[in-house]
């Protein structure tokens, strides 16, 4: 009967460590998790703000295009009256 008391308190010693370096694992796991949410939110707001640019740029391109379609425009069309 001692016996098997002595090996249920030394395999319950040597059980403890092992429990702790699965939190510790879980808790570095965690850390490395939030650091990944943490780049992935600050590269998603960088894209955010070079797609903004981006299309600024587009939307003012295609405005000057536009103006430019419309002047030749009136321009062929005055042509035509004309004639």
């Amino acid at each position: 009967m001692m016996l098997r008391i002595v090996a249920l308190l030394l395999s319950a010693l040597l059980a403890a460590p092992l429990a702790f370096a699965d939190n510790e694992f879980k808790e570095g796991g965690k850390e490395v998790g939030a650091g990944f949410k943490k780049m992935g939110k600050a590269t998603g707001k960088a894209f955010k703000k070079s797609g903004k640019a981006t299309g600024k740029a587009f939307k003012k391109a295609g405005k000057e295009t536009g103006k430019a379609f419309k002047e030749a425009g009136k321009e062929t069309g005055e042509a035509f009256k004309g004639k």
